[in-house]
């Protein structure tokens, strides 16, 4: 009795466990059939990307924190991460987010940074590593808004221990293992050919190399030719000319260029380095779509911490969508102070009366206003775009109610400061420029 008790219940058991087995696998494969399946194809001597055999071309930006609707509104199809978890959203509020837009997503991975201080010697640091980032893989791998994984940002920057291109190599195996649909994929500063080979001789797993160039990518074709590079590519930073790339005054301030001369260098570069080289780049994510502070508040953010827009957006606006916006930004002409400008090396003395002027013109002929502010200098020299502290901004310093001329009187202190222009249009859009100064007995 008690024989056939028993296997009457282990029958009952049976049932029960190919019911739901068979619930797993219906649940499998209605996951599956919501993914988006990313691979590259050659097809006629050019890499593309195809999204569940629909070719794609990744038009997008960079995005920590940025205005997603504002992203999808301008024409962007497309958009990368940093990191799975932003400190603000987790990775499945990002992506959600991304889904109802209608835009697709390169999430970031989070990867030791050997200039912060991870040892890619410790091998139990590594372990760690890895088995953190197999988790977060696992949680948002069946997204149907994922398309890539960047596994790390920048890794190549300010180090030099090769090991961790093994470790970026087990990462991109992993996650070829767990979620054969999404491709894979490591950003690098810049281009250099030992960087590139020893990628490709240590973490041969990745699916395709991405690169990250500010004023230097207008030699992409170039640095393209000289390494005879057939491979697809990716350029997932660029923008705005970086802080280690332009002429700095005698006392070592960085000389910005105003809104509407990154605008310029916006629209060049990517006609020259991006759209020209079709055949093995197969999309880009713009530097920044946000706001941050890196040497000055204005550098490289396309946005204005206020939220404004910048003339930069207006570009993207008209690479993305084949026309300009419907109103556009005020678009600056010339910015001096006492008649000089930034690279005229300006010293003020102490408490000294002053005056600066801007010209600036509108394209829509909207009524413009002035913001004017004076602030320390950045003492920052962080890299690769760590966290920097905003220099404090000085008030009481101008008089009357300026616009397009301002006077003001020069800090009491001596030392390195930076005046700051900008012009908004009622429109949500603000054209910006400043000056770097010395003030010295």
């Amino acid at each position: 009795m008690n024989f056939y008790k028993n296997k009457f219940f282990g029958l009952i058991i049976l049932i029960a466990q190919v019911f739901v087995l068979g619930c797993d696998t219906k649940k499998d494969n209605a996951s599956a059939a919501n993914i988006t399946k990313a691979e590259i194809r050659l097809l006629d001597g050019s890499y593309s990307i195809y999204l569940n055999d629909v070719p794609f071309y990744a038009k997008g930006a960079g995005v920590e924190h940025g205005n997603l609707e504002l992203l999808a509104e301008h024409g962007a199809n497309a958009f990368r991460t940093w990191r799975t978890d932003n400190g603000k959203r987790s990775g499945k509020e990002v992506l959600d987010h991304a889904q109802k837009l209608g835009l697709k997503v390169m999430m970031g991975i989070d990867v030791g940074l050997e200039r912060l201080g991870f040892d890619y010697n410790d091998q139990k640091a590594v372990e760690k590593q890895f088995n953190r980032i197999q988790k977060e893989v696992m949680d948002l791998k069946d997204h149907p808004a994922l398309i890539i994984w960047a596994i790390g940002n920048e890794l190549n920057h300010h180090a030099t221990n090769p090991k961790v291109w093994d470790a970026v190599n087990d990462i991109s195996k992993m996650i070829h293992e767990i979620d054969p649909y999404h491709l894979t994929t490591t950003p690098i500063s810049g281009m250099d050919k030992s960087t590139v080979e020893l990628i490709e001789k240590r973490a041969p797993d990745v699916d395709f190399l991405s690169i990250q160039m500010y004023g230097a990518i207008e030699i992409l074709p170039e640095i393209i030719k000289n390494l005879n590079y057939e491979k697809p590519l990716m350029v997932t930073e660029w923008g705005a000319t970086g802080y280690w790339e332009v002429p700095k005054t005698s006392w070592g301030a960085p000389i910005e260029n105003n809104s509407s001369i990154k605008a310029d260098f916006y629209l060049q570069r990517y006609r020259k380095s991006i759209e020209a080289q079709s055949d093995l780049v197969i999309g880009s994510f713009v530097f920044l779509w946000g706001q941050k502070q890196e040497r000055t508040p204005t550098w490289f953010g396309m946005f204005l911490p206020d939220g404004n827009e910048s003339e930069s957006i207006d570009v993207m606006h008209f690479v993305w969508k084949g026309e300009w916006p419907e109103n556009r930004s005020p678009r600056l002409e010339d910015f001096t102070l006492e008649s000089e400008r930034a690279e005229d090396n300006i010293e003020l003395k102490p408490d000294g009366s002053y005056s600066a002027l801007v010209k600036v013109s509108d394209p829509d002929n909207d009524s413009l206003s002035y913001h004017w502010e004076i602030m320390n200098e950045s003492q920052s020299r962080a890299t690769g775009g760590d966290a920097e502290i905003v220099p404090e901004a000085i008030k009481g310093l101008f008089s009357g109610n300026p616009n397009v001329q301002a006077s003001f009187s020069a800090p009491s202190d001596s030392g390195a400061y930076r005046l700051f222009v900008y012009i908004e249009d009622g429109h949500r859009h603000t054209a910006h420029a400043n000056i770097p100064f010395l003030v010295k007995k």
